[in-house]
């Protein structure tokens, strides 16, 4: 049995030198972190994600995502964290840095009590999901640093049963969906965004250059009648495709639970699905849920959710929003016990701050890196 105390006390020379341990003021230009205090220290700053595409949903478009880049620092050690804040949150940079800003997390001398030190976050004030998740990853990492393992390592998981991810196809015209293919072949599973009038349009360019690439549909809300839901789930069935994601707006309980009873596809719940409380209320209207670190507020919540997934003989997938390879690669560590992966939210930036987890002949493939498993990338 490890003495946590005295372990921390040297936290090992070899660990310190990996963690190349830097800190930033809550808006300005990183400097070395060097002193040890035995207390949680807190920075952060704003970080615009700009994508390589312009991101079409059935409801929406956007270029670029905005985000926080977050660290926490412990004897000087620092752990990472983010949060990304697509529109349908409700959170901005605002809202996001007026949280962190609320947060006292140097009354938390010992980085292990991760449950009373999110409890804590999770309480100081209501919603705010993507904000304490950016601390629960930060904290994570910080803790894999400590012990010196991988997160996958320390729940147990083995990393050879990581699934293939998706690659995302938005709403576009039919040459730059063209394009998208192209870019995607690398890739075994397509995920293509529907819920506007070009559903069918899109699906056949799609099998006519890969006719044999299994895909999902992720309709984001975009559907409205149930019985053209029905009509397109035995459509998309003829066609190669494993799941629906989120066919209708999360207030159409009844509806999707009708379109559950007679899809010959799993239905799986995303925009209605949030917090570990949603799993048991949509047991019976969804066949899965789909588990985002921003929504979950942090792996801490998301373990669990897959626990009582499981248990309630539910499908899990672990995705991610529009986020840089510090989340990305947080989620992935929980990826070896879900049936469906969607982490190419990375892979849709520019601008990526970190080297973290790797797709590999379209398999998510963890390395055998301390936390995370990321490595901040030099000038960035």
């Amino acid at each position: 049995m490890i003495n946590r105390r005295k372990f921390l006390a040297g936290a090992g020379a070899s660990i310190l030198a990996a963690a190349s341990p830097i800190s930033f003021s809550a808006f300005g230009a990183p400097t070395k972190k060097t002193s040890k205090s035995g207390r949680l220290n807190l920075s952060f700053f704003p970080y615009e994600l700009q994508l390589r595409h312009a991101f079409n949903l059935a409801r929406y478009s956007r270029t670029t995502t905005p985000d926080v880049q977050v660290q926490l620092e412990y004897d000087g050690i620092v752990g990472y964290g983010e949060a990304s804040m697509p529109p349908y949150l409700g959170e901005s940079v605002e809202s996001v840095t007026a949280f962190l800003n609320s947060l006292d997390l140097s009354q938390f001398n010992d980085p292990f009590k991760i449950e009373d030190i999110l409890t804590y976050v999770d309480n100081v004030a209501p919603n705010n999901r993507a904000a304490k998740a950016s601390i629960d990853i930060a904290l994570h990492d910080l803790l894999g640093k400590i012990m010196g393992q991988p997160w996958y390592k320390i729940w147990g998981y083995n990393p050879d049963k990581t699934p293939v991810t998706s690659f995302t196809i938005g709403i576009d015209t039919e040459e730059v969906v063209r394009r998208k293919v192209e870019e995607a072949r690398p890739y075994k599973l397509i995920k293509v965004k529907m819920g506007l009038d070009k559903d069918q349009e899109t699906i056949n360019i799609i099998r006519e250059m890969m006719p044999d690439v299994p895909i999902c549909v992720d309709v984001n809300q975009g559907w409205t009648s149930k019985e053209h839901a029905l009509e397109m789930c035995h459509w998309l069935n003829e066609r190669n495709c494993l799941f629906v994601e989120q066919p209708f707006d999360k207030t159409m309980i009844d509806e999707t639970a009708w379109l559950r009873e007679r899809s010959p596809l799993p239905i799986i719940a995303d925009e209605a699905f949030q917090r570990l409380p949603d799993i048991v209320r949509f047991k019976g209207v969804y066949d899965g849920i789909n588990i985002k670190l921003m929504k979950s507020t942090g792996l801490y919540e998301a373990h669990k959710m897959v626990t009582l997934a499981r248990a309630l003989d539910m499908k899990v997938m672990i995705g991610c929003m529009t986020e840089t390879s510090c989340a990305v690669t947080a989620a992935a560590n929980l990826s070896p016990v879900v049936d469906y992966a969607d982490l190419d939210g990375n892979l849709l930036i520019a601008n990526d701050r970190f080297d973290g987890m790797t797709v590999e002949n379209g398999k998510i493939t963890l390395h055998d890196r301390p936390g995370l498993g990321i490595i901040p990338i030099a000038g960035k």
